[in-house]
This record gives C-alpha cells, sequence and structure tokens, in this order.
C-alpha cells in the first residue's frame, strides 16, 4: 500500500481542522488503536477507561488538566488503523496507546519517527521492532523474544530435540517464530517444520487442514502454535479431527489461548473438549492487593461482559505509565505545542497534498525521556525499563489445559528460567539457570497421560530409514554383503536389527551398501553422507591401537637348597627326582635370562602412541578407516609415514617384513586380528574412546532410543551372544607386551612337580608300612577282648613314640659310627691315651646292649 496516497487521502478529508498549543479546557490529548471487537481489544476499552477516570480523578496530578484517551477502532484492517493514527496526528496528540498488532506497528512507527510523537503497545510484541530503528515506538508488555524463550526452555526441559511450528504468517507470529528457532538452537534443538497459515481473518479450514495432514506424516510430534485466536482455535478443531489431540502429541500455545480462557467463561463446549492437554503461556503479574482490589471491582466496570486477562492490566498501567511521564512533562515546565514540519510543508503547493497538517511535536523526545525513565508499581507489579528498554523482569505462568479447568504448572522468568515458585520469590535470591535447578510440575499431555510424551514418532510417509552399510572386503566379520544377494550380515547388522527389535515402535528400514567391493570404502565418506540425506545412519567403529611384533618373555625362578645327610634309600629316591626338577627349572632361568638380555639389544623403540609420533618408522592403517585422517590431521603425523594396507594378510606380512613399524587400527578389528596372528601385540594404551557404535545425524531423537535398546542387550546377555557368534575365536592374548603367552609360569612345569609329588607320596607310604609291620611284630595286640577298647588309645601313643624312638636310634647309631670312625683314626697315628680308649670301648659296647635290648 502506498503511504503516501493514504497521507495524501486522510488530509484532504480532514484539511479543516485546526492546530493549537492545547484543546480548550485544558486537556491533553491521547489517542488509542484497537479492534474493539477483538478479546484484547475489548478488555483494552475497558482498562484504558478505568484508569483515565483514576487519573482525571485527582486534578493536581496532571496540573488540573483532563486526560481524554480518543479510541478508534481499526476493526481488523491495517488500512483502517493508519487512517486512525493520521487522524491523531493531525489534532495535537501527545502519544497513541496502540496499534494492537505488529504490522500495523512497523508503518506507523516511521510516523512516529517523524513526528516525534511517541507510540504506546502492550499487544504489538514483535522481537524485530527494534529501538535503535523505532525510538518511538515503546512496548509496555513483554515482547515476543521471551515468550519464545520460555517454549524453548520448555522444549529443553523435556528433552525434545524438534518441533514443529504452525503461525499466522504475517509480521508479529513469523518474527517471533524466527526467534524461537535462534533460541532453540542454542540449546542443540531445532524447527523441523514452519506450517505458515494466512492471517487470522484470512485462513481457512482448508489451509488448516492442509498443513496439519502434512505434519501428521512428519517425524516431530512437538507443536508450537504461534498465532491469534480465529485461527489458533480453528487449528485446534481441525486437529481434534485428525486424531492430534490424542496420545503423543504435544501442544505448546503462546499467550493467545490464555487470554480466550481467562476472557472467556464458560468456554464453549466445543473449545474445552479440542483444547485438553495442551501448555500455554500466560503473562505473569504478582498478586498484590491493589491487582486483588482491581480484579474484584471488574465486573462492575465490565458490565459482565467480559472476564479480565493479564492484557487488561498492562492497559491500565500503561495509561497510568503515560500520566506519569505527562505529569514529570509539566513539572519540569514544558507545554504542549507543535511546529510544522518544513520538509512537509515544501510539498503542498498545487496538488492533492496537504501535508502541512501534519506537525512535529515539540516536546515528543522530552516526553519518551520521561517515559523510560519512569518507575512504578503498578497492577502488574514493579514497572521500569531496563537499558535494552525491555521492561523489568518479563515472566510468564506456565499452564496445563484440563478438562476440570486450567492447572498451573509452573513458571518462567528471564532471571530464573523454570520454576514451580513464582518469580518474584526469587529476585532477592542469586540467579540459576543450571538444569538441576529447573523444575514444572506434572502435566496432564493429551490422551489423557501423565507420562512425558517421547515427542517423535517414525514418519508415516512410506519412507524406509536408510541405513549406509560399508561394502569391505575385509573383516567380513562385522559387515559383508553375501555374494551375488542383496542380504547382508554380521555383528554389527546383527546388533542393530536386535536393538530395533526392542524399541517400542516399528522402524521400517533399508540397507544401503557403500563401496565398490574392491576395497573399503572410506567411513568419513560414509558418515558425510547423512548430512546430504543419502544415508540416515551408517555404521561405524571408533578405537585406535597400536600393533607390532611381540618382542619379549617374562620369566619366574625358584631357589633350592639342601643342607641334610640322606641315608635312606627311600629319602635318597626322592631327592634324585627333586634335583632332577630343579636342575630342568634352574635351566628354564638361564635360558629366559639369556633370552630377555639378547632380546633387549633387538626389540622395538615403540611402546605406544607417543613414542609412534617422536619416531621416523612407517606406520600402517586399514585402507577406509578413520586413523589415516586422525594420524594426520590430529596427531600431524606425515603422510609420508604413512602406507595403507587392506586386509588382516597385508597387516602381518607388512609388520613380518619390517615394511610398516606398527600398525594403528580400530579395536574391534585389531582384536579380531590378534586371534589370528598370536606373533603381534598391543603396545601401549588405546588413545581415542573405546567402543564401537552407529552415527546418526546430530539430535536424532533415535539416537537415545537406540543407545537405550543397546544397553538393555548389554545387560540381558544377548550383546555376549552376537558378539560370541560372529567373533568368538581360539583367541591368543591380545594384551600388552609383558603379559605374553609364552612367558614361564607356575603352570609350564606342572608335569615335573606331578611326578615329583607321586614319588614323595609313595616314599611315604613305603616308610608308613615298613614301620607299622615292625611295630607289630614288637608289640603284638593283646589276645584279651575286655581290654581291647581300653587300650587303643595306650597303643596308639606306644606307636608314635616306637616311630619317635626308631628317629632316635638313626641319631645314635650314626654318633656311634661317628666315634667309631673317630677311634680308628686315632689308634692308626697311635695318639691316643690307654684309659681314654678303654672309656669309649666301654661306652659302645653300653650302647650296643641297649640297641640289642630295644631290638628285642
Amino acid at each position: 500500500m502506498n503511504l503516501a496516497w493514504l497521507l495524501s487521502f486522510w488530509i484532504l478529508c480532514t484539511s479543516s481542522f485546526s492546530q493549537g498549543a492545547l484543546s480548550p479546557g485544558g486537556t491533553v490529548n491521547v489517542g488509542a488503536i484497537f479492534t474493539f471487537s477483538s478479546i484484547n481489544g475489548r478488555v483494552a476499552k475497558i482498562a484504558m477507561k478505568a484508569a483515565e477516570d483514576d487519573i482525571n480523578s485527582d486534578p493536581s496530578l496532571l496540573g488540573g488538566r483532563k486526560l481524554s484517551i480518543n479510541m478508534h477502532d481499526s476493526n481488523f484492517s491495517g488500512f483502517m488503523g493508519i487512517i486512525g493514527a493520521l487522524q491523531f496526528l493531525e489534532t495535537d496528540t501527545v502519544a497513541v496507546i496502540g496499534p494492537q498488532t505488529a504490522v500495523m506497528a512497523h508503518v506507523l512507527s516511521h510516523l512516529a519517527n517523524e513526528l516525534q510523537v511517541p507510540f504506546l503497545s502492550f499487544t504489538a510484541l514483535d522481537p524485530t521492532l527494534s529501538p535503535l530503528q523505532f525510538p518511538y515506538f515503546i512496548q509496555t508488555a513483554p515482547n515476543d523474544l521471551f515468550q519464545m524463550t520460555a517454549i524453548a526452555d520448555m522444549v529443553s526441559y523435556y528433552g525434545w530435540s524438534e518441533v514443529t511450528v504452525v503461525f499466522n504468517d504475517d509480521d508479529q507470529n513469523r518474527n517471533g517464530i524466527n526467534v524461537l528457532g535462534d533460541k532453540l538452537a542454542e540449546r542443540r534443538c531445532k524447527v523441523s517444520y514452519k506450517a505458515a497459515l494466512p492471517p487470522d481473518t484470512k485462513a481457512t479450514r482448508s489451509d488448516v487442514q492442509d498443513e496439519l495432514a502434512k505434519i501428521l506424516r512428519m517425524e516431530s510430534r512437538v507443536i508450537v502454535l504461534n498465532t491469534f485466536k480465529i485461527t489458533g482455535l480453528l487449528v485446534f478443531d481441525v486437529a481434534k479431527g485428525l486424531g492430534m489431540m490424542e496420545n503423543g502429541f504435544v501442544w505448546i500455545v503462546t499467550s493467545w489461548l490464555s487470554t480466550v480462557i481467562d476472557s472467556t467463561s464458560p468456554l464453549p463446549a466445543k473449545i474445552a473438549n479440542s483444547i485438553q492437554g495442551v501448555l500455554a503461556l500466560r503473562p505473569h503479574t504478582p498478586d498484590s492487593k491493589r491487582k486483588r482490589d482491581f480484579v474484584s471491582h471488574w465486573n462492575q466496570l465490565s458490565n459482565g461482559s467480559i472476564g479480565l486477562n493479564p492484557y487488561g492490566l498492562y492497559a491500565y498501567d500503561t495509561v497510568w505509565l503515560l500520566a506519569q511521564a505527562l505529569k514529570s512533562f509539566f513539572d519540569q515546565g514544558n507545554t504542549i505545542s507543535f511546529t510544522n514540519d518544513s520538509r512537509l510543508g515544501g510539498m503542498g503547493g498545487g496538488g492533492y497534498l496537504n501535508l502541512g497538517a501534519l506537525s512535529i511535536f515539540d516536546g515528543g523526545s522530552q516526553l519518551l525521556k520521561n517515559i523510560l525513565q519512569t518507575s512504578m508499581t503498578g497492577l502488574t507489579g514493579p514497572f521500569r525499563f531496563n537499558p535494552d528498554r525491555s521492561i523489568l523482569h518479563p515472566s510468564y505462568d506456565i499452564i496445563n489445559v484440563l478438562e476440570t479447568g486450567c492447572q498451573q504448572v509452573g513458571y518462567w522468568s528471564n532471571y530464573s528460567g523454570l520454576s514451580v515458585v513464582p518469580p518474584e520469590t526469587l529476585y532477592g535470591k542469586a540467579a540459576n539457570r543450571s538444569s538441576s535447578s529447573q523444575h514444572l510440575q506434572s502435566v496432564v499431555w493429551p490422551g489423557g497421560k501423565t507420562a512425558k510424551p517421547r515427542g517423535w514418532v517414525f514418519p508415516n510417509n512410506g519412507k524406509e530409514l536408510q541405513i549406509g552399510i560399508p561394502d569391505r572386503v575385509s573383516y567380513r566379520d562385522f559387515v559383508s554383503i553375501v555374494n551375488g544377494t542383496n542380504v547382508v550380515q554380521g555383528y554389527c547388522i546383527d546388533v542393530f536389527l536386535a536393538a530395533i527389535k526392542l524399541l517400542p515402535y516399528a522402524v521400517p528400514h533399508k540397507f544401503i551398501p557403500y563401496g565398490d567391493g574392491h576395497k573399503n570404502p572410506s567411513y568419513y565418506d560414509l558418515v558425510y553422507k547423512i548430512t546430504t540425506g543419502i544415508a540416515d545412519r551408517p555404521i561405524n567403529f571408533i578405537h585406535q591401537t597400536v600393533v607390532v611384533r611381540d618382542p619379549r618373555f617374562s620369566f619366574s625362578t625358584l631357589f633350592f637348597s639342601h643342607r641334610e645327610n640322606t641315608v635312606s634309600t627311600l629319602g635318597r629316591l626322592v631327592l634324585i627326582i627333586w634335583l632332577f626338577v630343579v636342575l630342568i627349572i634352574n635351566s628354564s632361568y638361564t635360558a629366559s635370562l639369556t633370552s630377555i638380555l639378547t632380546v633387549q639389544q633387538l626389540s622395538s623403540t615403540i611402546k605406544g602412541i607417543d613414542s609412534l609420533i617422536t619416531s621416523n618408522v612407517q606406520i600402517g592403517f586399514q585402507v577406509g578407516s578413520f586413523a589415516e585422517n586422525y594420524l594426520n590431521e590430529e596427531l600431524s603425523i606425515a603422510k609420508t609415514r604413512l602406507v595403507a594396507l587392506g586386509t588382516p594378510e597385508e597387516y602381518a606380512d607388512a609388520l613380518k617384513n619390517g615394511t610398516v613399524a606398527a600398525v594403528v587400527d580400530e579395536r574391534p578389528y585389531v582384536d579380531l586380528f590378534l586371534s589370528e596372528h598370536c606373533e603381534f601385540s598391543i603396545i601401549g594404551q588405546e588413545f581415542t574412546r573405546s567402543g564401537w557404535g552407529f552415527a546418526f545425524p546430530r539430535d536424532s531423537p533415535l539416537a537415545i532410543d537406540m543407545s537405550t535398546a543397546i544397553l538393555q542387550l548389554s545387560e540381558n546377555g544377548d550383546l555376549q551372544k552376537i558378539h560370541d557368534k560372529w567373533l568368538r575365536r581360539k583367541l591368543c592374548s591380545s594384551q600388552d607386551i609383558g603379559s605374553s603367552a609364552d612367558q614361564l609360569q607356575l603352570q609350564s612345569f606342572w608335569g615335573l612337580f606331578l611326578i615329583c609329588g607321586i614319588a614323595c607320596s609313595l616314599a611315604l607310604l613305603i616308610y608308613f608300612c615298613t614301620t607299622f609291620h615292625q611295630f607289630s611284630r614288637h608289640f603284638p595286640e593283646e589276645s584279651d577282648p575286655s581290654v581291647q577298647s581300653s587300650s587303643r588309645s595306650k597303643r596308639l601313643q606306644t606307636f608314635l613314640s616306637f616311630a619317635d624312638d626308631k628317629v632316635e636310634q638313626w641319631k645314635t647309631s650314626k654318633s656311634k659310627r661317628k666315634r667309631e670312625d673317630e677311634l680308628s683314626n686315632r689308634s692308626g697315628e697311635g695318639t691316643m691315651p690307654g684309659n681314654e680308649s678303654e672309656r669309649i670301648q666301654r661306652n659302645i659296647s653300653q650302647e650296643r646292649q641297649n640297641g640289642d635290648t630295644w631290638l628285642h
């Protein structure tokens, strides 16, 4: 629409209107532009009239002047709203309350800037109405930036990652949705689809039906509705018929719905039934005696025609805000005067444009300054502007629409986020926006369920989930395609299929091979396909380890010392066997020590990834894996040192012939390789996060459910069964070099120890039998049965003494032989005195007699 034409039309119609410093009777003219048949228009009209009466009841407030609010009905028409503004601006109006919508605000703000007349609106809350661009347009209620931030916090609080938005495609609702997208992105959420409907009075049932039918075929089940009343109620009516107000759906609605509920009592049954389970926002106004008094008088003010909503409170406070600023204006000695705009006056000759009728408010800049500096306590609580011209402490009630009415489940404030206590009780405490401090009460969702909806389903559009899989030529136990068929199999495939069976919904899917089948495809390329839409979920491994040829053995040893003479034949037999065992152990120890001292001179200097980085050796990696880019880009290893290897056989050959000093690969592949090549082992520690997984698009809701399902597979043992099916082998050790399978251990000598143990046991058994036989010969049992039982314990003691005496006899015999040998040696030398020789002979004879007595 041509603004110049509108100006020309109105000025021609009103050119006879007069201008002056102040209208007769000392009246201060203020305009108001609303659609007075709308809910907010009707409520605002009553509230502004009440404020006007209260202000004029105190003549001293404006220095004896009367405040006159002239109201213009725009009747849902932007054109009529502009006409009303032009009428006010050429009749000495010092300020305008309104317009009601942001569509008109964007146009009228240019007039306000030019003519320096402040416009104050509590309903045109488009967040893009910047005070830098439109300094004379003032929003006296929280703009939609805060409402959209509250919705984003709610989405994040419940753990949803995607939302669908339905909105009227006008300035205010469209720009609000754009802000919502930004706020969701800050919380790693997103708007997955925008359903744009025609402006409020023009949207038809067919328009709504078409958009909701599209949404039904989509994934997200969290719907944000940002419209005005007519369109919003139509959306719910159509959604009810499509089954979109049942279990699984989430509806979050901006403040328009709360105004309908607050101002319409009772709600028609059709409307009430169509909005059950909805979450809605309502501007929060703290409780106060002044507010309670106003609410109690509302029915008298409105004659019971309409209920009060928060925008009625903001309408009342906006009039008082302007009155306080005017009071300061007059107290500062200012007067109301207007001056013709020289630029407009020069355009008036000879044509149809008479722009000279519009004039500049001389005190406009001072009044604007007074408005922004005013601080007061109104019906909405403490009221003042922040430096960015937003109002102090914007906050919202969060209500849950139930069959029995509305239940408040919490609050949101820009200061503390989500809470279950009124925001004003938190302003005296330190701000806390941490996730642990965010709380809401239980919600009854559409369908009557209290369990939080998942917020998404697989889209019902006939499209299968595309799963990208690598068409590998090595390690086919993980993923492979059966030759000549479309059948895919392997460990990863079985895990995926087992996991989706545990999901509480069907997952139609299709495996898409990636690669030419002649070499391993690049995992980087496969994962990139997610962003291009070719694959929804590829299968992937991430875990790097270093493999080298195993250079060592470890050893253990046993020391033996023998200090006693062995005279028994059985003892000598046992000793011979034991010495044979010790000989073998000692020889093994010597060989192990020699091997260690030799191999240490030949072993690799690579001890892990750190030494691998600092060396100049060649490093092998699997073709297509993440290892190449990781080594080059993350660890800064030159590509000239990297050698591509395709199969396990190439790994083994390259390590054996020295083409590479080490191989870096992902842990699952390494484990499988080491199970078949025991001459190699892992050195150092894994240097990336361990494990394997499925790659999903960022913030995919399926990722959480799949992780939960895989955890369940792990807990119930099915994951291990799948592992054993595909990857179980006769394993050699895949541990670090220090625990090599070739080391000498105790079990290495079990055969020798068994032979020695058997020999000792047999010798002990023979000795026991011989001793018992001798005891039976010298101490036969009593033949009298009456004394047998009483003599058994005594006989046992006798046997033990007999066995002990045999030991003493052996010691005595040994001592006797020693003295005989000593006597024989001295006699041969002729050095022993005669009496000493006789004494020794007598002792020997006595010992022989004692021995003979014991033997008998």
